[in-house]
């Protein structure tokens, strides 16, 4: 994994801009701290920090080839799992290889098949191509949207890279937002709308989608959608496919030059994984397989069952570590730590996210990153298989909004009047937007064809927030995590799995449970599901309730679009809040947790709000 930017202006030297290409650089460092490269050709810079994890000697960025009349330059950041299969087919075409880097592959199958190239890769992925003959370049970003690519055009320009910080360090893009921006962080966050970069002028690819950068204009084009299909397995075949599905998705992920782990929660998605990679480092006698699992410091103390988080993780860990034979280790994170890193976190992302959550796996993974330069993660399950609550919940199920943010009161219970009146419209358009676009068969029962518009809505937008999260926690640390449920093939057999047969025994994520469940202890098969581990230690709670009670003293852009009394009634009765904010356990304690990520937000980048708002 790495960080990859580029700049392209016509008529300049970027030759001249060197102090701003390294600050541009060295803003992605965290995601490649390796080594780093740069290419400059006239009005062209490609930037790439490096994470070392396949082919080392070989593998180093920007990477050049000649082909016929024309050398292209590639920097590229990801991870590809049929590598070998697209290697021979090209060494067949005449193709020679100096290395085994993937990132030799993704050029040379974009010198074969140009744009259509991303149809030939399985991976994770975000890179680019440019094309030194007709100074084109190509941009790409893999079927499900794992790895990020973000770009801001401007007359005459275009800049791009793996994160925002990237962006405002080119100088071309400001921090600012409009009336949009707001929108997006009060009434979606931590969610974003797909392609949205919340900065003014900022647009991210969308997962399956490309783009030629050319003659001063970029042209964005789809090469891969979700298609409705009919299911013509039988209960058994799909059985059947869902376990090779996923053990391969697992087990082409298992490759690495540098130590790998897993991370085990004691649920369902992450023990499929680690018995797979049990089994497999058995089969080829790579040894033990190594896992992590994290917890708060107090919370066998402080854990309150709920409907969402049922029991404690720890026992079901401890069951499927001896189960599988690994060396587990268990971070426990202390609660002070927890609110101190909800500021890396919002560096991490450039944006305000997901509170806790960010944090905590931001602390994770920077223990992990001690020993570890890869892990496997069990992100997308639910989104993929009916594991939520609101796949079960009828009510809720065919309500016409996000079933994750159902109400907006508690987001503009907390603004001034006046403050982003368009908010509650905005989000029942991107909904609108979203669920029309979900493709359906005419056969499709009034079941089915809701079942694949909450596909479209998790996929789009619960799947992605989740997605990045992931990618920017991990590679804060320089940690590369992959995940497996993210394999494009597992992603169209899901969508086209008839609902009676994906919730198989009236389960969520009945099939997975089915397919896997004479590898996995029953305790752990059939286990209800049970969301990432929050604190429940009332520390935490009094901590951010503590620099909220700092911030409303301010006079900022915040505390301008705050009603101040508002905040302080949630501080004085957090249990008023029945409605989550976002998901499904982000109440009073994460509520103030945002407050505080705003404020950084806002103070950290200095970010300016203009138009009418």
């Amino acid at each position: 994994m790495c960080g990859i930017a580029g700049w392209i202006e016509k008529d300049s030297r970027m030759a001249d801009r060197g102090k701003t290409l390294r600050a541009m650089s060295e803003s992605l460092e965290r995601r490649g701290p390796d080594e780093n490269g740069t290419y400059i050709n006239g009005d062209t810079a490609l930037l790439h920090r490096r994470l070392a994890v396949i082919d080392r000697e070989n593998g180093k960025q920007p990477m050049s080839a000649r082909h016929k009349d024309s050398n292209y330059v590639i920097v590229y950041n990801g991870e590809l799992y049929n590598s070998t299969a697209l290697r021979e087919e090209l060494r067949a075409d005449g193709f020679h290889f100096r290395g085994h880097s993937d990132t030799e592959v993704v050029l040379k199958t974009f010198i074969k098949y140009g744009a259509r190239c991303g149809e030939k890769l399985n991976g994770i992925f975000a890179f680019a191509v440019f094309n030194t003959r007709d100074r084109s370049l190509f941009l790409c970003r893999d079927r499900v949207g794992v790895k990020p690519l973000f770009y801001s055009e401007y007359p005459g320009g275009l800049v791009f890279g793996s994160e925002i910080k990237a962006l405002l360090k080119s100088g071309v893009v400001k921090p600012q937002i409009d009336e949009q921006g707001l929108n997006e962080i009060f009434f979606l966050g931590p969610a974003r709308t797909p392609g949205c970069g919340v900065f003014k002028g900022v647009f991210e690819l969308n997962p399956g989608e490309c783009a030629v950068y050319a003659d001063g204009r970029l042209t964005r084009s789809t090469y891969y959608t979700i298609e409705a299909r009919e299911h013509s397995d039988n209960e058994e075949k799909t059985i059947e496919t869902t376990r090779e599905l996923l053990t391969d998705a697992i087990e082409r992920q298992l490759v690495s030059d540098v130590p790998l782990c897993l991370l085990l929660s004691g649920g369902l998605d992450s023990s499929v994984i680690v018995k797979v990679a049990s089994l497999y480092n058995r089969a080829h006698k790579l040894g033990r397989v190594n896992t992590f699992s994290v917890e708060y410091r107090n919370n066998d103390k402080f854990f309150q069952s709920s409907a969402f988080q049922p029991n404690r993780d720890y026992e079901y860990i401890k069951l499927m570590s001896k189960n599988a034979g690994t060396r587990h280790t268990e971070e426990i994170i202390d609660n002070s730590l927890l609110v101190d890193a909800l500021y890396s976190s919002v560096t991490a992302r450039d944006l305000p996210g997901y509170v806790d959550v960010d944090a905590s796996l931001l602390l994770f993974c920077r223990e992990i990153k001690k020993d570890f330069t890869v892990a496997l993660s069990g992100e997308c399950a639910d989104e993929l298989f009916g594991g939520y609550p609101w796949y079960f919940n009828k009510n809720v199920l065919f309500e016409d909004c996000f079933p994750w943010s159902r109400s907006q009161e508690v987001r503009r219970f907390i603004l001034k009047d006046g403050v982003c009146p368009r908010g509650e419209e905005y989000v029942r358009q991107r909904y609108l937007d979203t669920v029309q676009r979900a493709p359906k068969l005419s056969s499709d029962s009034p079941q089915d064809a809701r079942m694949r518009e909450m596909f479209y809505l998790n996929f789009y937008w619960f799947m992605q927030c989740l997605l990045e999260r992931k990618d920017r926690c991990s590679m804060y640390s320089g940690l590369e995590v992959r995940v497996p449920f993210c394999d494009y093939r597992l992603v169209e057999y899901a969508y086209n799995m008839p609902w009676s047969l994906k919730a198989w025994g009236g389960r969520e994520k009945g099939i997975v449970r089915k397919a896997f469940e004479d590898l996995l202890p029953e305790e752990i098969a059939w286990r209800k599901k049970s969301p990432y581990p929050k604190t429940h230690d009332p520390a935490y709670f009094e901590e951010c309730a503590k620099r909220v009670k700092m911030i409303l003293k301010k006079k900022n852009t915040l505390t301008q679009l705050l009603d101040k009394a508002a905040v302080k009634r949630i501080i004085d009765h957090p249990d008023s809040i029945s409605e989550p904010w976002y998901g499904q356990l982000m109440k009073a304690p994460q509520i103030l947790a945002y407050i505080i990520e705003l404020d950084d937000w806002f103070e950290k980048y200095q970010v300016e709000i203009v138009g009418q708002i």
